[in-house]
C-alpha cells in the first residue's frame, strides 16, 4: 500500500551583480574545476551528500549511485551545461562537496545539486560552492541565478537568503511512499 506525500520546495532567484568571491577554502581543502574525467567522482560525491537526506526521498535518484551517475550524465549532456559553475571540493578525507550549473532557456544560471558530505558540514564549504558556482555564471555573462530547495532544509534556505536569494515560487512535489505493514490497514 502506498500514499502520497507532498514536499514543499522554493524556487529562489538572485541577482549576480553583487555576489562576493568565495572565501579561501579551509586548510587541506582544494577546488577541482569541471573536467569530463570527474563525472563519476561528482556522482559519488553527490550520493555521499544526499543519500540519507530528505532530498533523496524527494528525488530517489539521489539515494543510489546509478541514479546519481545518470543524473550527472544528463546534466553534462544538456545544451546549457555550464562548466564554469560546476565544481568539486576535495578534502583531507576525500571528495566532500559538489555543485553543478546549467543555463536555462531564459538565460538564467541554474544551481543544481549543491551538497556537502555530512562530516564536512559547518566548515563553510556550502557557502563556498554556492559562491563559486554563481561566480561561474557571472564569468559567462549571466546576470541572474536560481535554484530550488526543499523548504524543510532550513539551513540551506537561510544561507541562500543571506546571499540575496528570494523565493519567487512555491512548488509542491508529490512522492509515493510505502505504508509500513499494519499502518493504515484493518488488522
Amino acid at each position: 500500500m502506498t500514499h502520497t506525500v507532498y514536499y514543499k520546495r522554493f524556487r529562489m532567484e538572485c541577482s549576480l551583480e553583487d555576489i562576493p568571491a568565495p572565501d579561501r577554502l579551509p586548510d587541506g581543502f582544494i577546488w577541482l574545476p569541471w573536467n569530463d574525467s570527474l563525472l563519476e567522482l561528482h556522482a559519488e560525491t553527490k550520493l555521499a551528500c544526499f543519500q540519507h537526506e530528505v532530498d533523496s526521498t524527494v528525488f530517489p535518484s539521489l539515494g543510489e549511485l546509478p541514479g546519481c551517475l545518470n543524473l550527472m550524465k544528463a546534466i553534462r549532456n544538456r545544451p546549457g551545461f555550464c562548466p564554469q559553475a560546476t565544481w568539486l571540493i576535495a578534502g583531507p578525507d576525500g571528495f566532500c562537496g559538489t555543485v553543478q550549473g546549467l543555463i536555462d532557456a531564459a538565460g538564467l544560471g541554474a544551481i543544481q545539486n549543491l551538497g556537502v558530505v555530512p562530516g564536512c558540514r559547518g566548515l563553510g564549504l556550502g557557502k563556498a560552492l554556492l559562491l563559486q558556482a554563481l561566480q561561474g555564471f557571472r564569468q559567462v555573462g549571466l546576470s541572474r541565478g536560481f535554484l530550488e530547495v526543499t523548504a524543510c532544509n532550513e539551513l540551506a534556505v537561510q544561507m541562500y537568503r543571506r546571499f540575496g536569494f528570494r523565493s519567487v515560487k512555491t512548488i509542491y512535489r508529490s512522492v509515493e511512499c510505502a505504508v509500513p505493514l499494519g499502518v493504515g490497514s484493518a488488522t
